[in-house]
């Protein structure tokens, strides 16, 4: 029922993307701000088609952590759910994102539209210098900037070392810095198929206020992160054993 379930999900997942890149390719004279809003509906569906299709709810805690206006927020990334869910839970947010996505026919000229930060990695310096200049415009525009540090998908339950990137925002911006923890691996793992059914949480922790040195906040910001990754990739897996051996 799991592998009937996935598949579906996937068919759905796919064929909803495509059909909102097709709509997005006809909005292209609007302002971006319909791009986004339109972004937001389609990772809602997903959202929906998610809980519906392989019964995979969604819980958010500490989301009264989230300032209002420009911010920048530092996410654990494990699966491809946490690049949707932000839409959802963000108003007029900026995702940093490696510059290869931006290629992808439709979708990646949907991400240029809707401003997102596009990062040449193979740039070096240059391009964490041309990162922070457009953050910092979004910041003034009270835009909330999304990281993810790793700077890629780590297996549920692993960390993968933090890139200087989210440092260099850090100092730059002068705002806070909100870690945010989740379990979405263990129900939407990174290259697998199956998608068992349970409920992904996702915490907004306490902010890391501005000013902190360098490595002392790379610490501190690694240290939360992944505690409270930790604590929920194990109530995941509890929640998942659960409804595989229910009493």
């Amino acid at each position: 029922m799991i592998a009937l379930r996935s598949l579906l999900f996937n068919i759905y997942l796919y064929s909803w993307t495509i059909l909102i890149c097709i709509i997005g390719l006809f909005l292209v004279p609007l302002p971006r701000r319909i791009f986004v809003a339109v972004l937001r509906v389609w990772a809602r569906w997903v959202a929906i088609g998610l809980r519906v299709i392989c019964k995979i709810d969604m819980e958010v805690r500490g989301r009264g952590n989230i300032p209002k206006g420009g911010a920048l927020l530092a996410s654990k990334h494990q699966s491809m759910w946490d690049t949707i869910i932000y839409f959802c839970l963000v108003d007029d947010l900026a995702i940093v994102l490696k510059k290869e996505l931006s290629y992808i026919p439709l979708f990646g000229w949907l991400t240029i539209k809707c401003d997102m930060l596009h990062v040449d990695r193979s740039a070096g310096a240059k391009a964490l210098k041309t990162l922070v200049a457009k953050a910092k415009k979004c910041v003034e525009n009270e835009r909330q900037i999304v990281i993810f540090p790793e700077g890629t998908r780590a297996p549920a339950g692993e960390a993968l070392s933090y890139k200087p990137g989210i440092a260099a925002l850090y100092n730059q911006l002068g705002v806070p810095c909100i870690p945010v923890a989740l379990n979405s691996g263990v129900f939407w793992p990174r290259r697998k198929f199956l998608r068992p059914p349970g409920c992904i949480v996702i915490e907004f922790l306490e902010p890391i206020e501005h000013g902190m040195k360098r490595k002392a906040f790379m610490a501190e910001l690694e240290t939360r992160i992944e505690t409270a990754s930790t604590k929920l990739f194990d109530e995941g897996m509890k929640r998942l054993e659960s409804s595989a051996h229910p009493s």
